[in-house]
């Protein structure tokens, strides 16, 4: 019975296709770049009226920023699987480097390109086809299906955290599949159970009200630009150790089970350092578990950004009287953000920088999911059915999102499934979705639905 089921849905998804693709040039062909509030309150309408034509209920809810699509629908069981997604993108500049107008979907053979296609609008797409098929197949939906889809991803979802808090009994669930997914450069499905979290801050000092003549104030007026480079000296030695006092306090190391699996996954030492034309990685590692271990479970201190004074072509002879940095610091279990900023504030008025000015601009706690747990076992053995592959399953990633959240305030396990793959371009010029990888995100989502009804609490 089962088979026939899968075969039933994986029909569907051949049958429609088509379909699908027009519907997601139809989302994509919607601008919505949070960054600049550019067709936000235009592309949320629409992503609810699309889950409602697709027999949702769907409402948009007001958030402390962008508003949030919320979806629901009825299904046989009384379990409940969430699907976290955002509707934002990235802004499409430099407009110049775009091979094919970003808000139109353009193809190329069996690519697709355009502006969040694969990030994340073409995952929205691959779940709405992955119900549906299930649907088909079964004739209703095997369990009750939620749906929260967000517009500030890409700002760094200042507002979700918060929105779960104050929304938990609607949102609650049983399990939750992410927003992203996809295969690495070998065709291997990739798992991802975790991400760091992130404090991202901006540190400013004014010295004086206007930029001065350098032969008049250099040697009498304070250096704004000279003030936040004595600042940020103090946060790191040459070591890489942050040496703001107690930032290491509440970290918690790699369990026996993350390094095995960190084992498990593939060196891209050479890759990386091919790619990036670097000398070496930092601290004088070479690879191995080593490299594996320090990319994702170490806390950075990054410079993002400097500015102050002239940096145009030529000379200007100017004592700068403003200076800024962007820092992020990326989070690992169990850092939080809040504490970072109050450790960093004491810190830079201990070395006498009281005068710089410490904003925060996002900040999410890190977060991750058993390995072992039956719903993650399910995305795995669905993903060998699919791409004929074992996963790769990564304990956390380097990068950061709202998971926090959904794992530990509605108590979900979280996982990854769908239609990424390393040439998407997702953020740059020319971001394009692979046919095939498409209708493979879209089995391994169908895959995960009807064996999470099936699956034994």
């Amino acid at each position: 019975m089962e088979q026939d089921v899968l075969t039933k849905i994986d029909a569907y998804i051949e049958r429609t296709q088509d379909y699908w693709l027009e519907q997601l040039a139809r989302l994509c062909a919607q601008p919505s770049v949070s960054a600049q509030n550019y067709g936000i309150a235009e592309c949320a309408d629409l992503v609810a009226t699309m889950l409602q034509e697709q027999g949702f209920r769907a409402e948009v809810m007001p958030s402390n920023g962008y508003p949030v699509v919320y979806g629901e629908g009825n299904g046989r069981s009384d379990k409940t699987l969430l699907f976290y997604l955002h509707y934002d993108v990235q802004p499409p500049e430099p407009l110049e480097l775009w091979d094919s107008p970003p808000f139109e979907m353009t193809r190329k053979g069996d690519t697709f390109y355009a502006r969040g296609i694969s990030d994340d609008k073409g995952h929205i797409i691959a779940r709405l086809a992955a119900l549906a098929a299930v649907k088909e197949a079964l004739g209703e939906l095997p369990c009750n299906v939620k749906f929260v889809i967000e517009g500030e991803e890409e700002v760094g979802s200042p507002n979700m955290p918060a929105f779960v808090e104050d929304h938990q009994q609607k949102l609650a669930a049983d399990a939750c599949i992410w927003e992203f997914g996809g295969v690495d450069y070998d065709g291997n499905p990739a798992q991802s159970l975790g991400m760091r979290g992130i404090c991202y801050v901006e540190l400013s000092v004014q010295t004086a009200v206007k930029d001065a003549h350098s032969g008049l104030g250099g040697s009498i007026f304070p250096n704004a630009a000279w003030r936040l480079v004595w600042a940020l000296n103090t946060l790191k030695d040459d070591n890489e150790q942050i040496l703001i006092p107690g930032f290491y306090d509440d970290v918690v190391a790699p369990s026996a089970r993350d390094l095995e699996l960190l084992q498990l996954l593939p060196d891209h030492a050479p890759n990386l350092l091919e790619t990036y034309k670097l000398k070496g990685f930092l601290g004088g590692v070479e690879g191995g578990l080593d490299l594996k271990q320090q990319a994702v479970f170490t806390p950075t201190c990054t410079i993002c950004g400097l500015n102050s004074g002239y940096q145009g072509v030529g000379t200007k002879t100017v004592l700068p009287a403003k200076a800024m940095a962007k820092v992020d610091f990326r989070l690992v279990p169990n850092q939080r953000p809040d504490d970072i900023v109050a450790k960093l504030r004491a810190h830079l008025d201990t070395h006498g920088f009281s005068d710089v000015t410490v904003t925060l601009l996002g900040g999410g706690r890190p977060a991750k999911v058993d390995p072992d747990h039956p719903f993650v076992r399910l995305a795995n053995e669905t993903a060998t059915a699919v791409y004929g592959k074992t996963p790769l399953v990564e304990p956390i990633v380097g990068g950061s999102g709202p998971n926090y959240p959904f794992i530990h305030v509605l108590g979900l396990p979280v996982v990854s499934a769908g239609i990424g793959y390393p040439d998407s371009q997702v953020h740059a010029p020319n971001e394009n979705m692979r046919l095939d990888y498409f209708l493979k995100g879209i089995q391994h989502t169908a895959r995960i639905i009807e064996g999470f009804a099936r699956m034994e609490a």
